[in-house]
């Protein structure tokens, strides 16, 4: 039996990089047109960034709830776990993410932005990206379209939005909402890392850069 400090990440792969790319191709089919709800919701949390006013906080929390209720339900509860059993836990924690969500963005409306700020322009930034080019990615690496990852649909779109808006409203009080995300950001990463896709340092370098304008925007304060 081999020592444990002779297995690599490779060796706890489930699936294949092509059986883990053609779950999103039949996942997009299966919840067609579901993306195009997902990507309006998308559209109206950066319109209302673009031009915050006060209780827009619980508006977008509300969108993030349904998209992480949404990926944790449709995408890793019901396909995922087709090919991981570990999926199962994943949904765990985005219901987990959203009843957060519920409570501190919703009911306590913690979500209070900061127009102009140094964070607030990032976290847009961060968030369109995620709405406006992360479904690219796909097409754009030889996968087609059929394969893209939608925010609201997939989970990285749907964490690093998260991610832009936790930051947009300048961390420092919700800082906790992104554990999970940040967390994901690890697992993904790791996972895309071992299949040797192109895009595997996108989720890291996402979380590091949120985590990097948040400290670098506290220490200026403190």
């Amino acid at each position: 039996m081999s020592e444990w400090w002779t297995y690599t990440l490779s060796d706890f792969l489930l699936f294949s990089p092509r059986t883990y790319y053609r779950l999103f191709e039949l996942y997009n089919i299966d919840i067609w047109p579901a993306q195009s709800v997902a990507l309006a919701l998308g559209v109206i949390t950066l319109a209302l960034l673009w031009r915050p006013r006060a209780g827009q906080g619980r508006i977008v929390a509300a969108i993030l709830t349904v998209c992480w209720i949404w990926v944790a339900w449709a995408f890793h509860w019901r396909h995922y776990a087709t090919i991981n059993w570990a999926a199962t836990y994943f949904a765990y924690a985005f219901a987990a993410e959203a009843l957060l969500l519920v409570f501190f963005g919703i009911i306590r409306n913690e979500l209070v932005f900061e127009p102009a700020s140094v964070t607030h322009r990032t976290g847009f930034a961060v968030v369109a990206f995620a709405v406006v080019l992360q479904p690219l990615i796909a097409p754009l690496v030889g996968r087609g379209w059929l394969q893209a990852e939608v925010f609201g649909a997939a989970p990285d779109p749907t964490v690093v939005a998260t991610l832009g808006v936790l930051l947009a409203s300048g961390w420092r009080t919700v800082w906790w909402l992104g554990i999970i995300p940040l967390l994901w950001c690890a697992l993904s990463g790791a996972v895309t890392w071992t299949m040797g896709s192109p895009e595997a340092p996108l989720m890291p370098i996402a979380a590091l850069l949120v985590l990097v304008v948040a400290g670098m925007t506290r220490a200026r304060k403190s």
